[in-house]
């Protein structure tokens, strides 16, 4: 299952360069169900997307190379390409209703914002999600201070339609 809240962002962190990259291009065979090729740096999937907006099931199966390029060529709409940088939270803050309903504290929780700069046609689209163990926790959970807007339950953010967004 993934659950993932997704934001437009204000500014860039100043030290973005400092954060691991990778590349990643993809393409969309069918967007209802989804399912989506993905060539990470050097590795390949296929994955499934269920429905939903805040939590889907996400299934994803290993490719190799020629598979992937073999499938590229089937797939409808546009090539997505980006960058994503995975910028741990230090200290993630929630409201104070999730903190006094848990048992013990979220010292624990590991949270890290992947943030995809777009490449060309859909630059300067910049997006950062952050993935959550629960929808409670994804909930609560506050908004760093260069996130924009919550736009996690609008689906013209989905990478899936985006892929079918016609360009002049």
């Amino acid at each position: 299952m993934e659950i993932e809240r997704k934001f437009t962002v204000t500014r860039l962190p100043d030290d973005l360069e400092s954060y691991p990259c990778r590349v990643i291009e993809q393409a969309y065979l069918n967007t209802d169900p989804v399912v989506r090729i993905r060539k990470e740096d050097d590795s390949y999937y296929l994955t499934y997307k269920g429905k939903g907006l805040l939590a889907r099931e996400e299934y994803n199966l290993p490719l190799n190379e020629a598979s992937y390029y073999h499938l590229r060529e089937k797939a409808d709409g546009n090539v997505i390409s980006k960058k994503r940088y995975v910028i741990p939270i230090q200290e993630p803050k929630f409201n104070m209703t999730y903190l006094s309903s848990l048992e013990k504290p979220v010292d624990s929780v590991s949270l890290s914002v992947e943030l995809d700069i777009f490449e060309a046609p859909f630059a300067p689209l910049v997006i950062a999600e952050v993935e959550f163990p629960d929808q409670e926790m994804a909930v609560a959970f506050q908004l760093l201070d260069w996130f924009g807007q919550d736009v996690t339950n609008d689906p013209a953010y989905h990478n899936s339609n985006l892929s079918r967004r016609e360009f002049a």
